[in-house]
């Protein structure tokens, strides 16, 4: 069964909107967890518009499942993995300004510095995994920095989903394939919900993880966390 990790950052997003601290995001995570979520992912970003440097610290001791701290790796976020530790950090090329992930790594440009990264966290013990798309060639050149896994960027599959899945779903096949050959374990992650994830799933059975907020969190609006847990794990069994 694929692993679901909860990305949290919409709760501390309307926890922000008030102050204060309703809703409690540390009592989510840990609802999350007992309610069957594998994992708890958390995109610390530097305006801190939504989870704080301060909840990452707060969290660390809370997680009894996987805890995946992802984001781009300037100074201040790798200082912050290297003292949480989690058991997973997942390195995304986002600008500092960016409302959310909309693309992944172009590795050989980055390669230099994305192979320092990858050497520096896994000598502190922690899986690294980098955020990627499809392009075949960019995961062999991701798997030559030591990574662990790549993260495939899943929005495209997404949009494309409802007008011919068939199609929306092929280059990623081909992707998280290409992965194994490699010895990478596969992750993905953006725009999954309860339409799309099962067929994702279904094409890609030897995923490790999903990593799913946006779409999760409003789901439990109308579903409530628990119910909504249940549903999405449904969708990976």
């Amino acid at each position: 069964m694929t692993n679901l990790s909860v990305n949290i950052n919409k709760v501390a997003t309307i926890r922000n909107a008030r102050g204060g601290n309703m809703p409690d995001v540390l009592e989510v995570a840990q609802n999350c967890e007992s309610f069957g979520a594998q994992g708890i992912t958390v995109h610390p970003r530097p305006d801190e518009r939504h989870i704080r440097y301060s909840d990452v610290f707060a969290l660390k001791p809370l997680i009894k499942t996987e805890f995946n701290i992802e984001g781009y790796p300037c100074d201040a976020f790798v200082d912050l993995v290297l003292k949480v530790k989690p058991t997973q950090v997942t390195l995304v090329p986002d600008a500092p300004d960016a409302i959310t992930s909309n693309a992944g790594w172009d590795v050989k440009i980055h390669f230099d510095r994305l192979s320092e990264l990858v050497d520096i966290f896994t000598t502190h013990g922690i899986r690294t995994s980098i955020f990627v798309g499809t392009d075949l060639d960019n995961i062999v050149l991701a798997a030559k920095t030591g990574t662990d896994r790549i993260e495939l960027y899943t929005e495209p599959y997404a949009t494309k989903y409802p007008e011919n899945r068939e199609e929306a779903i092929a280059p990623f096949i081909a992707a998280a394939q290409q992965a194994k050959s490699l010895g990478l374990g596969v992750n993905a992650g953006h725009d999954l919900n309860l339409d799309n994830l099962a067929y994702f799933n279904q094409n890609i059975p030897w995923l490790d993880e999903v990593s799913i907020g946006h779409a999760l969190i409003c789901d439990a609006l109308y579903y409530g966390l628990k119910e909504t847990i249940k549903l999405y794990k449904d969708c990976l069994s």
